[in-house]
């Protein structure tokens, strides 16, 4: 750093460093022995990034007239280190005691529940993360949780499904979803079965989506098994209602009668948490085994996923993440939603460091 053009006694100048010792080398060769620290202050990194940088320290000094030095006791050699770096400390020692809280009050804000965190603060690991650096210890945090969901025991995969869920959740538009990955990536054959009872069940785009894809759509009463060895079978059923479950008995009874085990719940992850809780549970009645969330990029927080993902009984299958009928879908749902809660291991080194140049400023010069 340049030297700074000899000032008039009484002129401020403010360091913007990255520690005490900095501070007090920087005003000894910038400013000489007139000179005094008038406060140091902590200034917190602002933006993302600044969650995972160091703060600085801001200290403003004043150069004094030598009368005023002489009228009073010199400070003692390594005065201004001391104070600046007990002044460190402090700060050092307040945001030790804050680690955990912070730890927690991140992920809360990222809309993890109150369910998600007591499992967490419960577990043995919490407190090896809270010995952690805080951008390190939510990358643990992810890889614990992944953890946890990969331990869950995999469902069979789908072959012969039926797709339920409530009215407006793009039920029908999950399905055309996981049909082109079935017959584009996975190369398989296969039929769409569409069934009414005693509600309409509006097909939307499948009959003309089918007939691009090449799949047979029929209508029930239509043959639920697989035409060929291998295939698929796959059944478009009427919205579930939440309000009066009797009118779910029609439904109920199809999958029974004919022996649909595997039974996709579509959800609408943009709902309210208690619609949530609710279209689950009549999921959970009808006996749905696997489970597929909707409308995420209308989520901004993706964080309430985690109770689903595993504390739920049910096999995440996928997450629709747009309109599209062909894209807009991640297929492992458990890597997207750390993705977007968490940083991921091979980001945590791209963050920069801290910054050692110091940046001087001048407040004010004597008249």
């Amino acid at each position: 750093m340049p030297a700074i053009p000899t000032a008039a006694p009484g002129t401020c100048f403010r360091f913007t460093v990255a520690s005490a010792e900095q501070a007090a080398t920087l005003i000894r060769k910038q400013l000489g022995q007139h000179a005094r620290v008038l406060s140091v202050r902590t200034i917190a990194p602002g933006g993302l990034t600044g969650l995972f940088r160091s703060p600085k320290l801001e200290v403003i000094a004043q150069i004094e007239a030598p009368a005023a030095e002489e009228s009073a006791p010199a400070p003692a050699p390594g005065a201004l280190a001391v104070d600046a770096r007990t002044e460190a400390v402090d700060q050092a020692r307040a945001r030790f005691r804050l680690r955990a809280e912070s730890l927690g009050s991140l992920l809360r804000r990222s809309g993890f529940s109150a369910a998600i965190l007591h499992r967490l603060e419960s577990s043995p690991a919490w407190d090896k993360l809270n010995e952690l650096p805080l951008h390190r210890a939510l990358v643990e945090t992810g890889r614990h949780l992944r953890d946890i969901g990969n331990s869950r025991r995999e469902a069979a995969p789908l072959g012969r499904a039926a797709f339920l869920g409530t009215a407006g959740v793009g039920r029908t538009t999950a399905l055309c979803k996981w049909l082109s990955a079935e017959v584009f990536r996975r190369g398989r054959i296969g039929h769409v079965v569409t069934a009414e009872f005693d509600r309409p069940n509006l097909a939307g785009p499948l009959p003309v989506f089918c007939e691009a894809l090449g799949v047979p759509l029929v209508h029930f009463p239509a043959s639920t098994r697989p035409a060929t060895p291998g295939g698929f079978v796959y059944v478009d059923l009427p919205g579930l209602s939440l309000g009066r479950p009797s009118e779910n008995s029609a439904i109920a009874g199809f999958l029974d009668r004919e022996e649909i085990a595997q039974r996709v719940l579509v959800l609408n992850a943009a709902y309210a948490p208690d619609a949530l809780r609710a279209a689950y549970a009549a999921g959970r009645d009808l006996g749905a085994t696997h489970v597929v969330f909707t409308h995420l990029d209308e989520l901004a927080q993706w964080g309430r996923l985690w109770d689903y993902l595993l504390d739920g009984e049910l096999e995440p299958l996928f997450l629709g993440t747009g309109p599209s009928l062909t894209g807009d879908c991640e297929e492992h749902p458990l890597e997207a939603v750390a993705r977007r809660t968490l940083p991921a291991p091979e980001t945590v080194d791209e963050f920069p460091a801290d910054e050692t140049e110091a940046e001087t400023t001048t407040l004010n010069s004597a008249a």
